[in-house]
């Protein structure tokens, strides 16, 4: 039901291409892949067209908050499972924010159990246990294949390893 619902949704979003609110369509693009700088370049681009929306313009800081709350998502997923201490630095250059809004950032996305981890202001990281699963696209499906592959791989290289190590457990 979700999925039939989901390639519905994608397809009333494509139907907005060669309108005269195409613009809209990109800007939705990229506040769901977590794109801050192309979502910018898009507003600013497409300044007149969005100031014309009272919406948009009454919303702009909740939007902004949430596509940086995407980003954080997008740097997390795009990180190994056994890479998800990130530092707070990596965060406050893809969001565009300063480390004290980073940190509220994440405090907020802990709060409402997007994500789950803790925050080591001593060493400048936080360690991410968990994130709130999404809707995937095509490249985010891609990626979690690479990661799954790399993860085979790794799982091989071990049992090959403790294979050689000790041949008479393993014939045994």
């Amino acid at each position: 039901m979700m999925v039939t619902m989901f390639a519905f949704l994608l397809w009333q979003l494509k139907s907005l291409l060669g309108t005269n609110v195409e613009w809209l369509y990109h800007i939705l693009q990229a506040f769901n892949h977590g794109d801050l700088v192309q979502y910018q370049e898009l507003c600013r681009v497409h300044n007149a067209a969005l100031s014309a929306q009272p919406a948009l313009v009454e919303n702009e800081k909740k939007l902004l908050e949430k596509i940086n709350i995407l980003c954080l998502i997008e740097i997390i997923f795009s990180r190994p499972a056994e890479d998800r201490t990130i530092p707070l630095s990596v965060i406050a250059e893809r969001t565009k924010l300063s480390i004290e809004d980073v940190e509220h950032l994440l405090m907020k996305s802990l709060s409402v159990h997007l994500i789950e981890g803790i925050i080591d202001q001593v060493d400048g990281t936080v360690h991410v246990s968990w994130a709130q699963p999404r809707v995937l696209g095509i490249p985010q499906i891609k990626s979690l294949r690479d990661q799954l592959d790399s993860w085979v791989d790794k799982v091989h290289t071990t049992l090959l390893s403790v294979e050689a190590e000790t041949p008479d457990l393993v014939a045994a």
